[in-house]
């Protein structure tokens, strides 16, 4: 039996840089995309924060308090895993959101939000922020590792469960 020669080591060199470079690119892909949750989860403290300050409710301003928990503890388990990976995290100076929160605010203002408002307000917030992280789970392209993997799983899990919740408490407002 005649064994084939051993490949060439330069082919053999020119598959491990290329599989290099697609690595830093799912990682480059990765880091872009753990800083969009995090500006995303900015935003979300945002809205809650200027809600807070328009709703006397009780209620409203303890579940508005654990949704803004809730995003920091989200944003300090995704910073971990930028720097895991290699990457910087994203700041909190974008105007990402600044405009569309300003006009909510506004609005707050001249028509005084009702805890049933404040409640759809949650809701819509809370389903387009799930929305976006089943859509960078879901993405191809990514490759998620397992430990980015279960971070996401997990958050999602989160928000659901603060979806639900909002949704509960805004059928005791009906």
């Amino acid at each position: 039996m005649v064994l084939p020669p051993p490949a060439s080591p330069q082919i053999i060199g020119i598959k491990i840089v290329l599989s290099e470079m697609n690595m830093r690119e799912y990682i480059k892909y990765q880091i872009s995309a753990l800083n969009d949750l995090i500006k995303i989860n900015n935003d979300r403290i945002t809205g809650y924060r200027q809600r807070m300050a328009t709703s006397p409710d009780d209620d409203l301003q303890e579940l508005l308090s654990d949704l803004i928990f809730q995003s920091y503890q989200h944003i300090e388990e995704l910073t971990y895993n930028i720097y895991e990976l290699g990457g910087n995290p994203a700041r909190n100076d974008g105007v990402s959101g600044k405009f569309y929160h300003s006009w909510t605010d506004l609005r707050a203002f001249i028509f005084r939000e009702t805890p049933k408002k404040v409640l759809e307000y949650c809701e819509f917030c809370e389903d387009v922020v799930k929305a976006l992280y089943q859509k960078a789970f879901n993405a191809q392209e990514l490759h998620w590792d397992k430990r980015a993997a279960s971070l996401l799983k997990k958050h999602l899990h989160d928000i659901e469960g603060s979806y639900h919740h909002v949704l509960m408490l805004k059928r005791g407002f009906a």
